[in-house]
């Protein structure tokens, strides 16, 4: 990548051309699926192998609710079908689960908020299409669950894929340092989107803005803790939030303690100096297992309260587990990363921060070996600051294209921070090749999420699987 980027911006063109010869846009329409293609009920065992057990329920409950549902938890099985398909030969660093509700809002460091892609753990180095694809495959099962027709999804796939496309072009045309800056801020978007909104969906709008703003360490201490003999302390909501005072016996409880507070020191390395004295001030309080997410329900994931002033200035920490990316063994050679990070965690903030307009201050990693003398990598960042996401289930057709093209435009904007954003352009031209190929495939996704989906239900009324639902 640091070669192709000392190229003239017609050579940079040259490379794009030469990626739309060897692979057509159209061409992209087809569904390529692996000859041997796995039983998705397989990849879920497999996964339950490295999960939490008694959380493995609350994972498969939660993807039960709907195809979209189904869809979010399953980015294993996505990855083993985009894997086979040819590919362009041209790469960025991927969110690497790209649908519709891993993009939200939160706050930047200056408490502004900004609209942004909001989860990284399967980040990593590869195709860009593969980003784009699960984007519009998204699209397409989320209508079919809205009731939405055919022509109805089909606009809101070609509209975001547009976006996409036309986003790419302009930033094409930037300056390195113009792309780097670009970012979606709400209030600037509001007032663009003000006059195109009818008054419910700008009540809607405004609700979940009203939220994000109050969301915080003040709201989560609310809401998360309890005042106790001990003193502040996470009160408990099984299985949901777990304190580590009910999971653990007083030897092992003390043992995973020092474990938390050695990792937390150790946490502080991957923080800029400035950030390290801000992290400082604080001290360890309390902690808590906390269930997370869809796909991630089953993962390992704390949050840690800490104090700094009084029990006024809370600030809480979420501890997430991060296992290798669902793609790794998916990109191509020619676009593998020539040098890996240190551990998954590092992965996943540095990707996050390439792709982010802005990042959580708190944003960090460290490695740990827990109470069952295994190693793990984990990242930390702030919990539920300011963060706020769409309610994808309640959008009309109207509804969901603009919030699509809103996202296509901020994928783009992440693609062109670390690929080659003229190749990039250039491959995808201005006419609809590329968009109208997303329809046909995101339709054709959407029919075999529709079987797998039923597959995941069979094993669960079987008992192949077990589901927890309602949680």
């Amino acid at each position: 990548m640091s070669a192709a980027r000392r190229l003239a911006p017609a050579d940079h063109a040259r490379l794009g051309l030469a990626a739309r010869a060897a692979l057509p846009p159209r061409e992209q329409a087809e569904l390529v699926l692996p000859a041997d293609r796995p039983d998705p009920v397989a990849l879920f065992e497999e996964q339950a192998r490295s999960r939490v057990p008694e959380l493995v329920p609350v994972r498969h409950g939660r993807m039960m609710v709907s195809p979209f549902a189904f869809f979010r938890g399953n980015a294993l099985g996505m990855a083993t079908d985009l894997g086979v398909a040819p590919v362009s030969g041209l790469g960025v660093q991927l969110c690497g689960d790209a649908h519709l509700s891993n993009f939200g809002v939160f706050g930047s460091p200056e408490r502004r908020l900004l609209f942004d892609i909001n989860d990284f753990d399967e980040t990593i180095a590869g195709p860009w299409e593969w980003d784009v694809k699960r984007l519009a495959a998204s699209l397409s099962i989320a209508g079919r669950d809205n009731g939405f027709g055919r022509k109805e999804r089909r606009k809101c796939v070609l509209e975001t894929v547009r976006r996409y496309r036309d986003a790419s072009a302009e930033f094409a045309t930037m300056r390195a340092l113009d792309v780097w800056y670009a970012r979606a801020d709400i209030d600037e978007i509001e007032e663009t989107l003000r006059n195109k909104l009818t008054s419910s969906r700008s009540r809607r709008v405004d609700q979940t803005l009203l939220k994000a703003r109050g969301s915080g360490s003040l709201k989560a201490f609310a809401k998360l803790t309890d005042i106790t003999d001990d003193g502040v302390r996470i009160k408990a909501d099984p299985p949901l939030v777990v304190p580590i005072a009910d999971l653990l016996p007083d030897a092992g409880r003390a043992e995973l303690e020092t474990g938390i507070r050695g990792m937390l020191n150790l946490y502080r390395r991957s923080l800029p100096a400035e950030r390290r004295a801000l992290f400082d001030q604080f001290e360890f309080v309390d902690m808590a297992r906390k269930v997370v997410g869809v796909g991630s329900v089953d993962t390992r994931c704390w949050i840690v309260l800490l104090r700094g002033r009084d029990d006024g200035d809370p600030l809480f920490l979420q501890v997430k587990e991060a296992a290798p990316s669902v793609l790794k063994a998916k990109v191509p050679t020619t676009l593998r990363q020539r040098s890996q990070p240190r551990n998954e965690g590092e992965r996943v903030v540095v990707g996050q921060r390439l792709m982010q307009a802005a990042s959580d201050i708190f944003l960090g990693w460290q490695r740990v070996e827990g109470i069952d003398e295994q190693t793990r990598d984990f990242y930390l960042r702030q919990l539920r600051d300011m963060k706020g996401s769409a309610a994808v289930e309640r959008m009309d057709p109207r509804g969901m294209t603009m919030y699509g093209q809103l996202c296509g435009w901020t994928l783009a904007r992440a693609h062109a921070r670390s690929g080659d954003r003229i190749a990039l352009s250039t491959y995808l031209n201005s006419d609809d090749a590329f968009p109208e190929a997303m329809v046909e495939y995101a339709e054709a996704y959407a029919d075999q999420n529709e079987r797998d989906y039923q597959a995941f239900l069979e094993a669960i009324k079987t008992g192949r699987l077990e589901a927890e639902s309602g949680l």
